[in-house]
């Protein structure tokens, strides 16, 4: 047997269904909206407190608050993160910042600091090279190891000359030299001073190419500075740019004249 077909409603029962649908509608909007707006309100989820984490030498975690909570606009739910996180890197000595919510009120902080391993620019500067090559602004006074060397050059170059200091220096400390100050210039020379103040060109190329130069050098200053009964701390200046071999010039060794060239200041080897 057919059931019968439903009656359909009339054209005002359906107005009124929509109508309190749609007024249900609104009213719990209204409802989301205001336990929203009292959420974003309320002093209970207030940023209250910044831990921070990571290796810390240079920063308290005291003065990381205090210039970093100024900067930050909203409660936990609305502190822009990325804001945050630059706040931190503009801290001196801070490299990189994760910052993550903890519920209901915290930011919770992962720093990682800045390694300086030498100096870079001109004397005075406030300038550092951390151990990525990358030049950064700090207070040079708060550098706690000593004997760092200074590096220079194009700034875009930094990674370059670090990596030149690191391929040069072993060599150098062989023959108890160590390098103080590695400079690439403008037009792509290197020039280092060693800490017994000597001035040692090694010319243009590459990191590798100066390196070998070096190599050649610092395994025969010994010898070369020999014939001359001096040592290899005696050495004033050198030029490694001569295709087969270099030049010297030695403290206490002077020209006697044209037939004295084994006497003379600039030995070439």
């Amino acid at each position: 047997m057919r059931k019968p077909a439903p009656v359909p409603q009339p054209a005002d029962v359906r107005l009124m269904n929509a109508t309190a649908t749609l007024l249900f509608a609104t009213v719990g909007v209204m409802v989301l909206a205001g336990a929203g707006w009292w959420v974003l309100r309320h002093p209970a989820f207030s940023v209250a407190r910044i831990a921070v984490h990571g290796d810390i030498a240079h920063s308290s975690e005291a003065t990381l608050r205090a210039n970093v909570m100024p900067r930050l606009a909203g409660n936990f739910f609305t502190v822009d993160l990325v804001q945050a996180r630059d706040a931190f890197e503009d801290v001196p000595w801070v490299r990189r910042a994760q910052v993550r919510r903890a519920f209901p009120n915290e930011l919770h902080v992962r720093l990682q600091e800045h390694q300086a391993v030498a100096f870079w620019g001109a004397e005075g500067e406030s300038t550092l090279v951390n151990s990525f090559g990358e030049v950064f602004e700090a207070n040079p006074g708060d550098v706690d190891q000593e004997g760092l060397p200074r590096l220079s050059g194009p700034l875009a170059e930094s990674a370059q000359v670090l990596a030149a200091w690191r391929a040069l220096a072993p060599l150098f400390a062989q023959v108890e030299l160590p390098i103080e100050q590695l400079t690439l210039t403008g037009r792509g020379s290197w020039q280092a001073v060693l800490e017994t103040g000597a001035r040692v060109e090694l010319g243009r190329g590459s990191v590798e190419e100066i390196q070998a130069r070096a190599r050649r050098f610092t395994l025969t200053l010994t010898q070369a500075a020999g014939r001359y009964g001096r040592r290899p701390e005696a050495l004033v200046a050198a030029d490694l740019r001569h295709v087969d071999g270099y030049a010297i010039r030695l403290r206490g060794v002077s020209t006697l004249g044209a037939d004295a060239q084994g006497k003379n200041a600039q030995a070439k080897r």
